[in-house]
């Protein structure tokens, strides 16, 4: 009777411990992004390059443009609606959807990029956008998540301080199109936050 009784707990614990243990092949749970907000705002020493080389950055609709100070300097901030996506909080990844974007023009010669309908992929740590006029998407900027700050809710997501590297692909164009040297591989262009709600 005792080895009974052994032979039925332990086959019991067994069960239980499999049904607990996730599976090595279970898919990360995921969210759908349904509304929210990322801002941009450039570092004040690019944007004072940027206008000294006849470069001015316009933020385009639905995106809106304002003026902030970092470090008591004057600069922009550009502020984009987010559209749509989907995240996973283990491991963190995902994209976020956004619409607007930013209009580089060379007031000098009257060359323009337009880089527009962002999307945030934390999979691949870059910001994506859709170049317009053309049918080709490139990503724009490295997402830096050194000094971020991530904070995951069950209504939401979101982070600050996220530092915006410019891309070699990014750099490349906008030099190219413009027809200036202002614009270098990893230059760090500014500075991002976004407000994501599920």
């Amino acid at each position: 009777m005792n080895r009974t009784v052994l032979a039925t707990t332990a086959a019991s614990a067994v069960a239980a411990l499999a049904i607990a243990a996730p599976t090595a092949s279970a898919a990360p749970h995921t969210v759908h992004v349904k509304s929210g907000h990322t801002s941009v705002t450039v570092a004040p020493a690019i944007a004072n390059a940027l206008l000294s080389n006849g470069i001015a950055p316009i933020v385009t609709r639905p995106g809106k443009p304002s003026l902030t100070t970092v470090g008591h300097q004057p600069t922009l901030k550009a502020t984009y609606p987010v559209t749509g996506g989907s995240l996973t909080a283990s491991p963190l990844g995902g994209t976020i959807q956004h619409k607007g974007g930013l209009k580089f023009t060379n007031v000098f010669n009257g060359r323009s990029l337009e880089v527009k309908n962002f999307t945030i992929n934390l999979t691949k740590g870059q910001l994506t956008g859709h170049v317009a006029g053309t049918r080709t998407r490139v990503p724009v900027f490295k997402l830096d998540l050194t000094t971020a700050h991530v904070k995951l809710t069950k209504h939401g997501a979101d982070a600050t301080n996220v530092t915006l590297k410019l891309t070699k692909e990014a750099a490349g164009a906008l030099n190219t199109t413009l027809k200036t040297k202002v614009f270098t591989t990893g230059l760090t262009v500014g500075t991002a936050e976004t407000h994501s709600r599920f």
